[in-house]
């Protein structure tokens, strides 16, 4: 029972032993331990105690035990007593009962020895980095910036080399650095030297949490502090000796799962005391005082024992948050291919103007996947960067993965993570999200077409601070979703901008250089591509065929528009149009028509765009104009990179063959309010 109030049956003729738990009560039913012939009874303690008589439940103003004091025996009349201090010694208080026949004539005796102690399991319950003694709070979870609860981190890191993929799940302790990323919980005793024979403390969990969450113990403490798992997958109870005296014993927690589609992330450990069949004193039915009389003292054997008090923490999982590109640069990640040399010299470059570190993934680890962006998802998981869905790197602290694997073949287009993408902090209808958005792409709204997979769907939601918004991307080939929609920062008041691709945009462009005079324009000079034809400004806008296929992308595009404008409570005027052309495949999907400026890398106010190798008109690109004249007023710097043989032709651009692993948000996601 949680703390609070327990019964004990007193038996009339005998004294029992019991425990008393400070901070709790203990009722005891004086009339069904009356004798046959008793009307009135008459209670004496020690000083250690404080009891109270209580009359159906309730305890009048004068039922408060003094000497001499007697009560008439009614039903439902019961005694509640507690303990303010540990007791020094075992059964170093007392109450006892004597009942009383009419006229005052005493019948018999009941009482019980008691001992004092007092159990605390206990967590940071308020964020604040101490350990509080019986936190209100602990065993339940509150959102938001006056909210409450303890966290959890999962420890998918590894804190040292030579050891299996992670930290998580391993049954001790390899490093003490480990214990930094788990959460500190302590077990604090105070009462006599030892414990009434028989009673046993234990740590427990659910089997339901039991893949959730590892508890770990310093064993052998004398001998060099090594760290066991007392509580996990195949342990769901832990006896702890009792220490004796006042005491803590520290506990360190470490979560096993994300939230996901069958986890709400909250966890839950116990601590129980257990009680034996109450050891009782035989008085062979006489009055008694300090013992005087006993026939005998016996304690069964053979019976289970009883909890007579649990006292409950409650933990919350921290979830898995991306990190929007608008969110300074840590590190920037490449695959080294055959033919992206070039490539990664470029983006060597990017990454020593923007300050962040290149490390570049080679063969042996990238196994010829060149996208980057398809494997993984730099997130954050409270106070490091993780990445989700497949083992990239070596691991290493504050550095790790999660593995989700459907049960079902999934579509590897929208299952990638560049089909994941997550806003920068929006506000929308009075309602806050610190942390931005999550952006997944899926089919129109219709019974046919690709989706992304449940468990990857599922999971992204039960992170519940990210709230997802579903989006149209099945028009495209590929379907993700930064095929036309990415953010760049700002130094404004908004903070950041929305790109859009819009063919709309590009054919606006392209007439107005033909009313200029240059229809002539030839687009894909020093492009490697196969497409080498001379195609001009003329051309493009006189493809009828061209121009209506773009017709239908743009009402796909404007349909997550209208979405994102909604969902993300934005104007017009944060949303930057940015030229892109696509053409329809033999499926009626849609790819680029020449290399997609909107699927660039965000390093600050740095940006890697890809080269989309428009009409030169004056010596210079004038889609690269255009997208400069765009950007840089805002403060932003465009890079424009060459990437069509080593990402364009096969249907990707510079953000496909990057990821970015970014500093995680300031903002404490405990404040947010789901």
């Amino acid at each position: 029972m949680p703390r609070g109030e327990r019964t004990l049956r007193l038996q009339h003729g005998s004294r029992i032993e019991a425990l008393c738990v400070l901070g709790g009560h203990v009722r005891a039913d004086v009339f069904g331990a009356a004798p046959a012939g008793a009307v009135a009874f008459g209670v004496k303690h020690t000083e250690g105690v404080s009891v109270d008589v209580l009359f159906r439940g309730r305890a009048e103003p004068e039922a408060v035990p003094g000497a001499g004091t007697r009560w008439p025996l009614d039903e439902g009349t019961a005694l509640r007593f507690s303990m303010s201090r540990a007791s020094s010694e075992v059964n170093d208080n007392k109450v006892t009962v004597s009942f009383f026949a009419e006229g005052g004539k005493p019948i018999n005796q009941a009482g019980v020895f008691l001992t004092g102690v007092g159990i605390s399991l206990d967590v940071d319950a308020d964020q604040d980095g101490v350990v509080e003694k019986n936190s209100p709070n602990k065993a339940s979870w509150a959102w938001g910036p006056e909210g409450h609860g303890a966290i959890l981190l999962v420890s998918c890191d590894k804190e040292f080399p030579f050891i299996p993929p992670s930290d998580c799940g391993h049954e001790q302790v390899f490093n003490r650095e480990d214990l930094l990323d788990m959460a500190q919980m302590v077990l604090r005793t105070e009462g006599p030297q030892r414990l009434p024979r028989g009673y046993e403390i234990v740590l427990s969990i659910s089997a339901n949490d039991a893949d959730k969450v590892g508890v770990f113990h310093v064993q052998n403490p004398f001998f060099g502090q090594r760290y066991v798992q007392v509580l996990g997958r195949r342990k769901l109870f832990h006896a702890v000796p009792y220490p004796g005296g006042a005491a803590e014993l520290d506990f360190f927690v470490e979560g096993l799962r994300f939230p996901d589609e069958t986890f709400s992330g909250l966890v839950s450990i116990h601590v129980s005391l257990l009680e034996p069949l109450a050891e009782v004193w035989d008085l062979g039915g006489g009055c008694w005082g300090e013992r005087r009389g006993e026939r005998s003292r016996f304690l069964p054997q053979g019976i289970p024992h009883s909890p007579i008090f649990t006292d409950t923490v409650v933990f919350r999982v921290a979830p898995w948050i991306m990190t929007p590109s608008t969110l300074a640069p840590v590190n920037l990640f490449v695959c080294s291919m055959k033919d992206n040399y070039l490539f990664t010299k470029e983006i060597q470059t990017l990454a020593a103007k923007a300050g962040c570190k290149l490390k570049v993934c080679f063969g042996y680890i990238n196994r010829g996947d060149r996208w980057m962006q398809g494997w993984p998802w730099a997130g954050q998981a409270w106070d490091g960067a993780f990445w989700e869905r497949r083992f990239l790197f070596r691991q290493g602290p504050d550095f790790g993965y999660v593995h989700k694997e459907p049960l079902f073949e999934a579509t590897a287009s929208l299952d990638s993570f560049g089909n994941v993408e997550v806003s920068p902090p929006v506000s929308v209808a009075g309602k806050e999200y610190p942390l931005g958005r999550i952006l997944i792409g899926s089919s129109f709204p219709a019974p046919a077409g690709r989706r992304m997979t449940g468990l990857v769907r599922d999971f992204l939601y039960a992170q519940r601070v990210q709230a997802p918004v579903e989006l149209y991307s099945d028009w495209l080939a590929v379907g993700n979703v930064n095929e036309f929609v990415t953010f760049v920062p700002t130094s404004d008041k908004k903070r950041f901008r929305m790109l859009l691709a819009s063919p709309a945009a590009c054919y606006r462009l392209f007439r107005e250089k033909q009313k200029e005079g240059q229809g002539q324009a030839t687009m894909f000079k020093g492009y490697s591509g196969t497409d080498t034809k001379r195609v001009t400004i003329n051309k493009v806008l006189s493809n009828d065929v061209l121009t209506q296929q773009n017709q239908y992308v743009q009402r796909c595009i404007d349909w997550n528009r209208d979405i994102l404008k909604k969902e993300l409570g934005l104007l017009e005027e944060d949303i930057i149009d940015l030229p892109a052309l696509f053409k329809l495949d033999k499926q009626g999907k849609a790819v680029p028509y020449f290399p997609n400026t909107v699927t660039m890398i965000v390093l600050a106010k740095d940006l890697g765009i890809p080269k989309p190798f428009g009409p030169v008109a004056g010596g210079e690109c004038c889609l690269e104009r255009r997208i400069r004249a765009l950007l840089e007023p805002l403060g932003l710097c465009c890079r424009f990179l060459e990437d069509v043989a080593s990402y364009h032709g096969s249907l990707g651009e510079v953000r496909c063959g990057t990821n970015v692993q970014r500093r995680p948000f300031a903002f404490k996601w405990w404040h947010c309010t789901p």
